[in-house]
């Protein structure tokens, strides 16, 4: 009888579709990887513009916290394939790192270019074939409709035979790089449970826009040791971005799940801001109370309390003149400035994007329940989590897992 070398494909070429290639490749399977973009891996190279924030040095039961209310589905992954493991995994490609003040573990030279370059060439060296420009459109029909991929390629639609898939096409965010989100209608038409995509690790916009002068001068500008809260969350220290419309940066990402499923069910999110955390509101208030004689009331404010720039230019935008001449008022507002969101904003500026592929809808092996054969990884499942390598560690972790799943249906 003939031996068939079993035909296994993957659909995208990010961290996640790379990672399933390559323990595929490595128990010698033929493995096909299809993707829509030209090259492979352009989030990963974006993500890394600032320095590739590979993974978090952090135990691994307090690193499983950052997934919320998916961390009993993403600590399995970790304990699979974690950050101890990513490291051994880039240093066999030649790539040293180290954790840098933060815990956050970076490539020693920051850049991603150099470590998705040593790993094509692996890839490559194994076997694995790259189909560019080749955009998955569904699944065959009639007797193919469990075997057959169909994809918009440059020459036309083409057919795809298969006995094992990977589906590792990302979220909704960043549509220029190749994540549009379309593949959920096509799982959802054949049965699969997707929860909708939203954004995550996202900006805001206020529910009152900036006054004209207030985001002439300041948008653009950084709010530099605060700490923001939510009546959903503690204190978090960091620093974020004012833009002309609203808010970004490290700081309201950590906390954008929490206001962006408060502005869902109440349409608004209150956002607390502590311009002084390292102030107590006594001390606050002393200061605002210390005489003064000529000074203005600003000179005053940056000569006892360092405030000053954008921070003083929110106090203005919120207070009206009669608390800020009330030392208390003005107290209370320096340590607890309520900010009001309205809405995120767009999907595809996101970082990333909460939901997909609900974990109910596939076994423990990322296989879809609804499509025998067809394994799911990446940001396409329905998780989040925050920046810090939080993001890439579980799409590298979930595609080592759909690629085991693979090895293990296929005997």
């Amino acid at each position: 009888m003939k031996n068939v070398t079993p035909n296994v494909v993957i659909i995208g070429g990010g961290p996640a579709g790379l990672m399933a290639a390559e323990v595929l490749s490595d128990k010698g399977l033929q493995v096909d990887l299809y993707d829509a973009m030209p090259s492979v891996g352009r989030k990963f190279l974006l993500a890394g513009k600032g320095g590739l924030n590979l993974t978090h040095s952090e135990p691994v039961d307090q690193f499983a916290t950052r997934y919320g209310k998916n961390q009993l589905q993403i600590q399995p992954l970790l304990e699979l394939f974690g950050a101890e493991q990513i490291r051994e995994w880039a240093a066999g490609l030649g790539i040293d790192t180290f954790v840098g003040s933060s815990g956050r573990v970076f490539p020693k030279d920051m850049k991603a270019a150099p470590l998705l370059r040593a790993w094509l060439h692996r890839l490559r060296v194994s076997g694995v074939r790259f189909h560019m420009r080749h955009k998955f459109v569904g699944f065959g029909t009639g007797l193919n409709a469990t075997s057959e991929l169909v994809f918009d390629a440059p020459q036309g639609t083409a057919s795809v035979a298969y006995s094992s898939v990977v589906l590792a096409l990302g979220g909704a965010s960043w549509k220029r790089l190749g994540s549009d989100g379309a593949w959920a209608r096509l799982l959802q038409a054949r049965g699969v449970d997707i929860a909708p995509l939203v954004p995550s690790n996202c900006g805001f916009d206020v529910a009152t826009p900036w006054s004209e002068h207030f985001k002439s001068r300041f948008a653009g500008q950084p709010l530099k040791t605060v700490a923001i809260k939510t009546s959903q969350s503690d204190w978090q220290r960091g620093e974020f971005v004012i833009t002309e419309t609203g808010v970004e940066g490290s700081l309201i990402y950590v906390l954008s799940s929490v206001l962006r499923d408060e502005i869902s069910v109440k349409g608004e999110a209150i956002l607390q801001l502590d311009l002084l955390p390292d102030f107590s509101i006594e001390r606050v208030e002393r200061e605002i109370n210390h005489p003064r004689g000529s000074k203005s009331l600003s000179s005053h404010l940056k000569s006892r309390l360092g405030l000053d720039g954008v921070k003083m230019g929110l106090l203005y935008e919120y207070l009206p003149k009669d608390q800020m001449n009330n030392a208390s008022a003005l107290a209370m507002a320096c340590k607890a400035l309520p900010i009001k969101l309205g809405r995120t904003r767009p999907i595809d500026e996101a970082i990333s994007t909460a939901g997909g592929v609900r974990f109910e809808a596939m076994t423990d092996s990322l296989m879809l329940k609804a499509i025998p054969n067809v394994f799911c990884a990446g940001e396409m499942l329905d998780w989040e989590a925050p920046t810090g390598g939080y993001l890439l560690t579980a799409c590298l972790a979930s595609g080592r897992r759909a690629a085991l799943g693979v090895l293990e249906q296929l005997g």
